[in-house]
């Protein structure tokens, strides 16, 4: 992987991590696109560099992690589903995330769940700074399904919190949150299992520095824009682009260009 591809799979990621589109999902077709989806070093770069962007919400949103104890607390119990299935069906999550047909059927069907969401919650809806323990583990259950590549976490746990009452901010703002204990665990686990087989590779910690730093710059300017937008015009344009992507790449899939990982 060259500089250019980190750099390239760094602005996607740092643009999409927070929007309902799958960031995950467009780093997978982009690094096939570039020719990269079969070097063992990609999965790694792409999970990896999702802290980095996770690491924006730390700093646009400090004051938040300086509450109170119980604050952290909402937050492992919204964790703890997607950690205990995110354990227990690793294997199967990482041979999904080997497949672009996987993920551009996600988002399809994604897309058109987004369609109808603002219809769906269209009552009155409540300011929510922290919500209550039940609320919290609610919002990690709808998380779990953003285990199937193409999803979408962060379109998963807004859907989670719009459920509860919140409204499009306060459920945009807790899945911002919730993505930090998320991210930090997922990117620790694959370092973990990359390195303790191979040891890291020259030049591997160089780009996921770049990759991290790129990430960060990208998402502390996409954070924002996003919640300004989706509080005003909700959701619907989000699920027209991930149906006219997803059934693009299920058009060229379909006409014999290989964008598979392996």
């Amino acid at each position: 992987m060259s500089y250019w591809h980190a750099l390239l799979l760094a602005i996607v990621e740092g643009l999409t991590e927070f929007l309902p589109v799958s960031s995950t999902g467009h780093m997978i077709i982009l690094a096939n696109l570039l020719g990269i989806g079969q070097l063992p070093f990609t999965e790694t770069y792409i999970t990896s560099i999702q802290l980095g962007a996770i690491l924006s919400v730390v700093a646009l949103y400090w004051r938040r992690f300086l509450q109170s104890f119980d604050f952290y607390v909402k937050l492992a119990v919204a964790f703890l589903p997607f950690g205990i299935l995110g354990f227990l069906l690793k294997d199967v999550i990482e041979e999904l995330l080997k497949s672009v047909t996987v993920v551009s059927i996600s988002l399809v069907v994604g897309g058109i769940v987004l369609l109808f969401v603002d219809n769906w919650f269209s009552g009155p809806r409540k300011e929510v700074t922290t919500p209550s323990l039940s609320k919290a583990f609610k919002i990690g259950l709808f998380q779990c399904l953003a285990l199937v590549p193409g999803v979408s976490r962060s379109a998963a746990t807004i859907v989670g919190g719009l459920a509860q009452g919140f409204d499009r901010r306060s459920a945009a703002d807790f899945s911002f949150l919730l993505a930090v204990p998320t991210m930090v665990v997922i990117t620790g686990y694959q370092l973990y299992k990359v390195y303790k087989v191979t040891g890291p590779q020259p030049g591997d910690l160089k780009l996921l520095l770049f990759g991290n730093v790129i990430a960060f710059l990208v998402a502390m300017l996409a954070v924002k824009s996003f919640v300004n937008f989706v509080s005003r015009f909700g959701f619907r344009a989000f699920g027209f682009y991930r149906i006219i992507l997803g059934v693009t790449i299920l058009i060229m899939i379909s006409l014999g260009v290989n964008l598979h990982l392996i």
